[in-house]
């Protein structure tokens, strides 16, 4: 999803997408975690946020809520609320469950509210988009979502990718006029 909602933003004249994940929350201790994962995208950090001209967050759904690490990451963003780094930057977010109803909505949601108290213009995805009427899998006007299947099996299918691309797209432009 991340991919295709990066792709989205690079249809933005001069937008660049930059993909970024965040260390997982487990028992180890911080110092003994690599400082850079060996698989995937770097892990974000504060200035990612704060150098950022708008920002997408993505999350499985956990019990209908944003995953841990995501959680934990947030809740470290206390300094950049402090001086209003963030105030007026557009966001958005996507998430993926196993199920169909497996709270995507309530996900979304639940990341919507950090980036409210941050001040960020939260962007959604409008009903102009003709997928939103269509999809049966995924895609809320909260945000892009996708329904991955238990095993974790089911790709994107074409409405899914064209939301997550509007998604971007939309950021992309909301924040090119408010830069």
């Amino acid at each position: 999803m991340a991919k295709a909602i990066a792709r989205g933003v690079e249809q933005h004249h001069g937008a660049e997408a930059v993909l970024r994940t965040v260390p997982p929350v487990s028992s180890e201790t911080e110092a003994s975690k690599p400082a850079i994962p060996v698989s995937g995208d770097i892990y974000a950090d504060m200035d990612d946020l704060e150098n950022c001209d708008g920002l997408i967050l993505g999350s499985p759904t956990r019990f209908g809520n944003m995953a841990a690490p995501l959680k934990y990451f947030l809740d470290s963003t206390s300094a950049l609320w402090m001086k209003g780094a963030l105030v007026d930057k557009p966001a958005s977010a996507f998430t993926s469950t196993s199920s169909l109803h497996g709270g995507q909505e309530s996900t979304l949601l639940s990341m919507l509210l950090p980036l409210l108290h941050h001040g960020m213009i939260y962007a959604g995805i409008p009903y102009s988009e003709p997928g939103l009427t269509k999809t049966k899998a995924g895609g809320t006007p909260y945000g892009a979502s996708h329904w991955a299947g238990a095993d974790n099996s089911r790709t994107l299918d074409e409405h899914e990718t064209a939301l997550c691309q509007a998604q971007g797209l939309r950021v992309a432009k909301l924040a090119s006029k408010l830069k």
